[in-house]
């Protein structure tokens, strides 16, 4: 609260001085619009709207951004800090935040900033690896709804945090409304929203707003085979340990997501459908 009290003093210090103007706190960080400044008619496009709220201080930045098989050796991502001199024009932003003066990795898989927006393919693979849950369509068998969507929320994995697959793991059980659709229709889709990590939220993007990435993978479930289950239990249970003590009796297994379209909308200007081979050849790192 220390920190803070000088901004609070400030603005208020301001609009005593200058009742004409109003001001919006940020991030601990005060900016001075007058209503002068900005018509209500203005462009606020993209390439527009930052230029309105740069000053000479530097209050605005831009965001920084930081298989197809399970392989060993991948490194966790380290600590991240913002680049300096030449390493920022070789990066590319997500429009403009806030500013960030450092973004950590954590043990505990937290994502780091995402790639940029032209990586189409790297970005659907971050979202699907750095996703812990995701939102499944299925066509229900339910009486009063048959043969209607139904939407379920469900755990994912992809692999453990420093290992990649692309390949969408599930845990399940046959008592869930969910698993007795795809006994009746195996194909699905599963949507992720990047609203569930803390970039939109940092960058202050509503979850619908295009920049705030969205990625659906539709596709048909299938059960986990034997020789497969091994790499599924680690991707599932690395990621949500409280998986393996559920109770037995519900008789859990093990389902993947075989693909047949990776649908992305990442930034303006539509949607992109992603070949199935450049999504398992990107990497989410």
């Amino acid at each position: 609260m220390k920190t803070m009290a000088p901004f609070f003093l400030l603005a208020l210090l301001a609009t005593a001085l200058s009742p004409g103007q109003s001001y919006t706190l940020r991030s601990a960080v005060s900016w001075v619009f007058s209503s002068n400044d900005v018509p209500e008619d203005a462009d606020l496009s993209e390439e527009v709207a930052p230029a309105l709220l740069v000053d000479g201080a530097g209050l605005w930045k831009q965001a920084y951004p930081t298989s197809t098989v399970l392989r060993d050796g991948v490194e966790s991502p380290g600590e991240l800090v913002t680049p300096e001199g030449d390493e920022v024009a070789q990066l590319s932003s997500r429009l403009f935040s806030y500013r960030l003066e450092k973004v950590k990795s954590s043990a505990s898989g937290a994502a780091p900033p995402p790639p940029p927006h032209q990586e189409t393919a790297r970005t659907a693979r971050y979202i699907a690896h750095y996703s812990d849950w995701g939102h499944v369509s299925t066509i229900s068998t339910q009486d009063k709804i048959k043969g209607l969507p139904f939407g379920n929320i469900f755990s994912v994995s992809d692999g453990p945090g420093d290992n990649s697959s692309g390949v969408i793991y599930f845990y399940m059980t046959p008592m869930d409304n969910t698993v007795i659709d795809l006994r009746s229709n195996p194909y699905a889709s599963l949507t992720f929203s990047e609203a569930e990590g803390e970039f939109c939220r940092q960058m202050v993007y509503d979850p619908e707003d295009p920049r705030c990435a969205r990625l659906t993978l539709t596709g048909k479930m299938v059960d986990v085979l034997p020789e497969e289950l091994a790499v599924a239990k680690e991707a599932m249970f690395s990621r949500h340990p409280d998986m393996a003590k559920w109770p037995v009796e519900h008789k859990w297994f093990f389902m993947k997501l075989e693909m047949i379209q990776v649908w992305l909308q990442n930034w303006v200007g539509g949607v992109k459908l992603i070949p199935i081979e450049d999504y398992f050849k990107a990497t989410p790192f």
